[in-house]
């Protein structure tokens, strides 16, 4: 099928091309016939320009326009004019010119599609996603796939610039299960065994220390079998970052200076460095989470030395068990009806604490059910130590110190939703640091690594590995947006014997670390610098600073929340040739 080339984008032209013989390809976006003259709007991934057809000025080409419909993949030759006065589109780029059709080709024809080409649409995720070639013809769709180019190009300037030197890691790698599943891979010339998909490059990229390149980073899929959810795909794609000879700030700095580049490029926002910084133990006191958004207040209070002696025994004796009891002041929470609360305080039991008591501060004084059994001057000084003013209520949980403030965590995002106190045009970047090292597993019986088992321990802190493990806190720090972790990673052990001692005391023996990490432990044995790195969620970052609502949204090619792709139907069956060829049988 012969057809010109295009000239022009459908986004390109403008008064200055009036008068000019051009040619575009698209797809018809949408037609017009308004008897004598036909307008259809032509698209493409740059924009949409408005194209007329009448038999006055090409018989043949006005003709054909009768037969296009939606998504047609036509190529248009005319010449450009000036919109009439009335008519210009102030919404489109295009919108002070029209293209008047003199060569009309239909390149292909279109079924009718089964959702609109357009954006804001009401249509299930699940349709969307079978038909993904279609979604990702909508202008919102593309933007955001635009934006997450913008990302990649950003991330390899801003590091390059930086002397870091962006290095392959294998993607057929051995298996190494210690965080989430592998997802496994077998070999068919070696018969039993099975390569894994990396989780993350993390053996890799400490062993391009050890090899001397001193700064590395990589754009790179890294795959997990979890259970997904929004922000969570199978494989998914982060900004993979090490460095030698270098401490917490060094790294901290690289990425401040990212993440200002990512803002000030694709947003037009100036962002504050250095970053905020809360330790694990202010975040969790303060706000109940390891990852807390600070956009609003409800700032948590201790409240166990005013109650541990008090004659309200769920609280004096919790206190004398090693429990906390803390809370938060919800601002004109004092008018919250008995409906209101019974429905909150059935919340907070469904998180799997006792209940939730509360203290409403009026201008009349206290209002609460355990004023009784505290006493008034307790009650206005739990008040006060919650920050309350008159009109406010106090929401007050005590159980275990992870317990109290997880619950109360979820309870204040929870009351930042229903009283609307985030603001959504508010950018809240923050570092989390001095994690602990380790956190008991009541399912495993045993340690397990809150960061990975390569993060190496504070200094001052090396001596509770030998006598009070939990106590040990971790050279590690987190990036928070929002709310949300965008990044994390730590200073790593770079010696055999304190990674030997930390594998010990997560049930790792030696024969099992020798199996899993040999490699990288004799690689330690022959001049390892101090290293450390971070790993960015791309796509998750891709989502927030889109406003997209699910990290599919970012994703070209997603997968479902039971990790399968109705597009083209995988995971699928296989042939049992191949099957055999692997030496795999199916039960």
């Amino acid at each position: 099928m012969q057809y010109k080339k295009r000239t022009h984008t459908c986004g390109e032209l403008r008064p200055s091309h009036i008068g000019q013989p051009i040619t575009l390809t698209g797809w018809v976006d949408t037609r017009r016939d308004l008897g004598g003259v036909i307008f259809i709007d032509l698209r493409d991934r740059y924009g949409i320009t408005q194209v007329v057809f009448g038999p006055q000025y090409e018989e043949k080409a006005h003709q054909l326009a009768k037969e296009l419909r939606s998504e047609y993949v036509i190529s248009v030759t005319g010449k450009v004019e000036q919109r009439p006065e009335g008519t210009i589109n102030p919404k489109i780029l295009t919108g002070e010119v029209d293209v008047v059709g003199m060569e009309l080709v239909i390149l292909n024809k279109a079924e009718n599609p089964p959702f609109a080409i357009e954006d804001d649409i009401d249509t299930n995720e699940d349709l969307r996603l079978k038909y993904r070639y279609l979604d990702l013809r909508r202008s919102e769709m593309q933007k955001r796939l635009l934006f997450r180019h913008k990302m990649y190009q950003i991330t390899r300037k801003y590091f390059d610039e930086h002397n870091f030197v962006e290095i392959e890691t294998p993607v057929l790698m051995k298996s190494t299960p210690e965080g989430a599943r592998d997802f496994l891979v077998p070999s068919r010339i070696n018969p039993g065994k099975f390569y894994a998909l990396p989780q993350s490059p993390q053996t890799y990229k400490q062993i391009l220390m050890v090899a001397g390149f001193d700064r590395y980073f990589q754009v790179v899929k890294c795959f997990r079998d979890e259970d997904l959810r929004a922000d969570r795909q199978p494989e998914f794609t982060q900004i993979d970052v090490e460095m030698s000879f270098i401490d917490e700030l060094d790294i901290q700095t690289i990425v401040e200076g990212l993440m200002k580049k990512f803002f000030k490029e694709l947003l037009n926002i100036e962002v504050q460095t250095p970053f905020p910084r809360l330790s694990y133990k202010e975040a969790m006191e303060g706000y109940g989470s390891d990852k807390p958004d600070l956009r609003f207040g409800l700032k948590f209070a201790d409240f166990s030395e005013l109650v541990k002696d008090s004659g309200f025994k769920v609280f004096s004796e919790s206190v004398k068990k090693g429990n906390v009891v803390a809370g938060f002041a919800v601002p004109g929470g004092a008018g919250f009806t008995r409906n209101q609360m019974d429905n909150l305080v059935d919340f907070t039991k469904s998180l799997g604490v006792g209940g939730l008591a509360y203290i409403k501060l009026t201008d009349k004084g206290i209002d609460s059910a355990i004023e009784k059994f505290l006493g008034n001057e307790i009650c206005l000084k739990i008040c006060e130590a919650a920050g309350a003013k008159p009109g406010d209520n106090v929401f007050i949980v005590s159980d275990t110190w992870q317990k109290t403030y997880s619950t109360l965590g979820t309870l204040r995002l929870e009351m930042a939703k229903r009283l609307n106190l985030t603001d959504e045009n508010k950018w809240n970047l923050l570092w989390v640091v001095d994690f602990p090292m380790f956190e008991y597993s009541e399912e495993e019986k045993r340690f397990v690594a809150m960061h990975h088992p390569f993060t190496s321990p504070k200094p001052e802190d090396e001596h509770f590995l030998n006598t009070d493990p939990p106590k040990a806190r971790a050279r590690a720090y987190d990036l928070v947006l929002n709310g949300n972790e965008i990044a994390g990673g730590s200073i790593r052990i770079f010696n055999s014997e304190m990674q030997s001692k930390v594998f010990s005391l997560l049930g790792i023996g030696t024969e099992e670390a020798k199996t899993k990490f040999g490699f990288m432990l004799d690689a330690f044995k022959f001049g390892a610098p101090p290293h450390g790195g971070i790993a960015f969620g791309f796509d998750r970052i891709a989502m927030l600073l889109t406003n997209s609502k699910s990290i599919r949204d970012v994703i070209a090619f997603p997968k479902t929340s039971s990790g399968y792709s109705l597009m083209d139907d995988n995971p699928s069956e296989v042939d049992k040739k191949q099957l055999d060829e692997l030496h795999i049988k199916l039960k």
